[in-house]
């Protein structure tokens, strides 16, 4: 089963070295991991996503409360949230398929950032489900590069 966790840290060198051990010691594969600073300069945000059972799960939730750098753990994996990531993908674009790609990108609601003679880059932001498909609609054209920057999300309130 895939977790999403949020954890508030103390923002400063090493705390993400840290929490990621946690995980790789226990043999965890972190599927996409996103920090940054919050609106206190002083603590960062990570949401790490990590697929495993529910035990050892609730363990490692335990073990990232013990660190002294960590603030806050947060398990968002069953909770109502607002969920987003970014992509920038750079395509093949010949004068045939330009104008194919734009209608793919204006259906996904997503941006041309750049433009050149024989490649786009493309910036789409949503929904992981929502980028997963946008790659697989381009893919035919030649994906030349593709950079994502990971799940972030946070709790949906009443």
């Amino acid at each position: 089963m895939k977790y999403l966790f949020s954890v508030l840290v103390e923002n400063h060198a090493g705390v993400l070295a840290r929490v990621s051990q946690l995980f790789s010691a226990r043999g965890f594969n972190i599927t996409s991991l996103t920090v940054g600073e919050t609106e206190d300069s002083t603590i960062s945000r990570m949401t790490i996503a990590v697929d495993g059972d529910e035990r050892v799960m609730d363990q490692v939730k335990k073990q990232l409360n013990k660190l002294i750098d960590v603030i806050k753990v947060v398990d968002l994996t069953n909770v109502p949230q607002v969920e987003r990531e970014l992509v920038l993908l750079k395509v093949n674009a010949t004068r045939q398929t330009r104008s194919e790609i734009i209608e793919i990108v204006d259906v996904f609601r997503s941006k041309i950032v750049h433009v050149a003679s024989n490649e786009l880059i493309i910036e789409a932001v949503g929904h992981m489900i929502k980028i997963d498909a946008l790659i697989k609609m381009l893919k035919p054209y030649g994906i030349k590069e593709l950079a994502r920057t990971g799940q972030v999300c946070m709790a949906r309130t009443e």
